[in-house]
């Protein structure tokens, strides 16, 4: 398991809209705002390692206030449904 202040070092807190909760039920897809050093490799391992879940991908892109946004794709509904609920989205 990761520590936690690996986890929050990185990830600075999930994004709460109507679309990030449509996605999450419907596509296994959790969004997330991200450090700027933070890469898809980093954020695979940290999500993977600190929740006990399978990532499938990790996208990445750069908001219009310039924030780094992470869309983590996960293998199963259950997966996403684990980290949503962790997280405090659903």
């Amino acid at each position: 398991m990761a520590r936690v202040e690996e986890f929050y070092r990185f990830v600075k807190y999930p994004l709460i809209t109507e679309k990030s909760v449509l996605m999450v039920e419907r596509e296994n897809k959790i969004t997330l705002i991200v450090d700027n050093k933070a890469t898809k490799p980093i954020l695979k391992k940290i999500i993977s390692d600190y929740f006990g879940v399978r990532v499938k991908k990790v996208n990445i892109m750069n908001t219009h206030k310039g924030e780094k946004k992470a869309i983590v794709t996960f293998y199963t509904s259950d997966d996403a449904l684990k980290v949503a609920t962790a997280l405090g989205v659903l």
